[in-house]
């Protein structure tokens, strides 16, 4: 009995403290990301301090900040550099969010909104819209509106795609298998692709318009993308946080959440709705940003362990504040105000970190 005691009691404690490593952790990732939105709105061609950014980000609050900005310089850090942030940050976190969801539903540590479709469908909408002139013939003009709703409405038929070939054999839809739906993502991710493909071939002239596209960039995002895109992250967010815990049953395996009482099939379709909500919102006002929602999670998970009542949260902070300095790269690097897409500055980021995960796998150096 009391070497029970004893181990419980050490359990608690080893409870205890990771509980507080993990508040820590969210405390610090919360102030670098105030820290950052402060300093990314000042970074950019036409440069700014960090006291400048503050005193023009507080005046457009309607708050004293001491002397008068110079109207120019806060019309940039304002009304451009700012809608970039807020826009990449709530992108990163919402990608950084589905990639840890797949991952916890398709139990598959390179699970991310690829494997399922939802980018591509995202993408091949997208390509349709600026094909037809919907979008007013480029990624970056026209309808503010258009380009984006287009690819959600894409990754969500993508998402209505593989959950229906996923039962192709019958059953309710809730009787999903994660084997099933990875295959199904696969095929369908390839189907789309070989579209995006046809679409390219057949204008030339909107070849620019759809890679510059798919390549993921905030250039030319305002704040109207933003208000687009809120609601439906924030609902995607909203049911992966809710089902937190039943991502934790799920890690464990079909016949184990069985047994816990977890309708496992019922699980996952909220879960990938939650997931693929966040993903073709994030996708549909960035372009397809890779790696975000690969990288972050596991990252986390290194650091604080896979109970995703802490790893959702954490990964939410970091993939934010991944992509704002990944936003701020990309504009800043080009001489002349020129830009790189930041899909390019994430996959340089997060090739390595593949290529390392492989080898790690490879190795038998254990999950990562």
């Amino acid at each position: 009995m009391a070497a029970q005691a004893r181990t419980e009691h050490d359990a608690g404690r080893e409870k205890g403290r990771a509980a507080g490593a993990a508040t820590l952790a969210l405390a610090v990732l919360a102030c670098a990301l105030l820290a950052s939105v402060v300093l990314a709105c000042g970074l950019g061609s036409f440069p700014a301090t960090p006291g400048e950014t503050l005193r023009a980000l507080l005046q457009a609050a309607g708050l004293h900040a001491g002397a008068p900005v110079d109207p120019s310089l806060a019309v940039v850090v304002v009304d451009i550099r700012l809608a970039r942030v807020v826009l990449a940050g709530i992108t990163g976190a919402s990608l950084a969010i589905a990639g840890a969801a797949f991952q916890g539903v398709l139990r598959n540590p390179l699970a991310d909104a690829f494997t399922l479709g939802v980018s591509g469908g995202a993408a091949f909408g997208a390509s349709l819209a600026i094909l037809s002139g919907i979008a007013g013939g480029a990624a970056l003009a026209g309808d503010a509106r258009a380009l984006p709703a287009c690819a959600l409405a894409g990754a969500l038929a993508a998402l209505a795609l593989v959950l229906g070939l996923s039962r192709a054999g019958g059953g309710p839809l809730s009787n999903l298998r994660r084997e099933t739906l990875v295959l199904a993502g696969i095929v369908v991710s390839t189907f789309l692709s070989a579209l995006i493909s046809l679409l390219k071939s057949l204008d030339e002239e909107s070849v620019s318009s759809i890679v510059f596209w798919i390549m993921g960039s905030f250039q030319g995002r305002g704040f109207e993308h933003a208000a687009l895109a809120w609601p439906y992250m924030l609902l995607g967010a909203g049911i992966v946080f809710w089902r937190a815990g039943e991502l934790d049953v799920l890690s464990l395996g079909e016949t184990q959440a069985r047994m816990l009482g977890l309708d496992a099939g019922r699980s996952r379709l909220w879960l990938l709705f939650g997931a693929s909500l966040l993903s073709g919102a994030a996708v549909a006002v960035s372009g397809v940003i890779g790696f975000v929602g690969l990288v972050v999670p596991h990252l986390v998970r290194l650091a604080l362990g896979a109970g995703h009542r802490r790893l959702l949260p954490a990964s939410a902070l970091l993939g934010a504040l991944l992509l704002i300095w990944s936003d701020v790269l990309a504009r800043s690097v080009l001489p002349r105000g020129a830009e790189l897409p930041v899909g390019v500055v994430t996959a340089l980021v997060g090739g390595p970190f593949f290529c390392l995960l492989l080898a790690r796998r490879g190795s038998g150096g254990g999950r990562a």
